[in-house]
This record gives structure tokens, sequence and C-alpha cells, in this order.
């Protein structure tokens, strides 16, 4: 079911013709899920985890519309209503549905992390949102001291930034 999910999101970027949010998306699921199965998630929650990190930017194009960009606290504020009203036709138990949505309303919020799938989706989103701002090292090395926590997170920050 994720490469249904992931399909429906690829469409469903489709009116907005932003092949960033495309291929951003695409690289977050990716880590994601790499983390989520190396750090060994149990089934459901690997699963959570791989749906919000597809819909962890579906507010984007809604915010680009009507605020004129898309900063995170807006992504996170726009976020969860999209991703229910997503989700609906896929036939997920509500749990799923409402845990997705929670952490794709809070994918920029470091702090009060509540789950391991919050902290991968975090890792994630950082380790391509690093690469696509060209960030210094210094922030980088910040980042990794203040909010990495896996053990395959810190691996792949520290080979992909050469840290």
């Amino acid at each position: 079911m994720i490469d249904e999910i992931e399909l429906a999101m690829i469409l469903y970027t489709q009116g907005h013709k932003i092949k960033h949010d495309v291929v951003h998306f695409i690289k977050v699921h990716q880590y994601a899920r790499l983390i989520g199965k190396a750090e060994h998630l149990e089934e459901r929650e690997q699963f959570i985890l791989e749906v919000a990190a597809i819909c962890h930017d579906i507010a984007c194009p809604l915010c680009r519309e009507k605020y004129g960009h898309c900063e995170g606290d807006l992504q996170e504020k726009e976020g969860p209503a999209l991703v229910k009203e997503f989700l609906k036709d896929f036939n997920l138990d509500r749990g799923i549905i409402e845990r997705a949505a929670y952490l794709v309303g809070h994918h920029h919020t470091y702090d009060q992390v509540d789950g391991l799938d919050y902290q991968i989706l975090l890792e994630a989103d950082f380790l391509v949102n690093g690469d696509e701002s060209n960030l210094t090292k210094e922030a980088i090395e910040k980042m990794k001291k203040n909010v990495f926590k896996t053990k395959t997170g810190i691996q792949l920050l520290n080979h992909i930034f050469e840290l």
C-alpha cells in the first residue's frame, strides 16, 4: 500500500507543477524507510513513518498559494487536515491516519519528540533539507548535537556531510 500512497502523492502535486516537492518527499521517504528498518521499528510504526514521510510536505502548495511561502510553522498548521483528507480513501485505520497527521503537524518541531517514528522523520527530513539548502558545516553539527538521536541517522549524517 505504501507504493499506492506514494503514487497518489505524486499525482496530488500534479496541479502545482512543483517538481522539487515530488523529488523532496521521495528522498525523505527513502531516508525514513532506511532509518526505520535499520532501527528495527515494528511493522505498524514503520508503516506510519513511511506514510508521514510521503505526506510530510503536503501543505506546501496550499501555503505557497495562501501565504506566498511555505515556512515550517505554516506547513505544520495546514498539513494535518490535508493528510486526513488525502488518506481517507486508502482504507487505513483511524489510528494510522491520526498519527501520520500528527507527525506531519510536527515535522518542524524539534522538542517534545514522542516516538521513534517522529524522531526518524525529523532526521530524514533534515538529511534532505541540509543538502538542498547547502547548510554550513556548523549548522549541520548543531543539528547533529541537538536533534539527531538514532545510530543510523547519525551515521548517515556523518557520511553524507563528511563530519
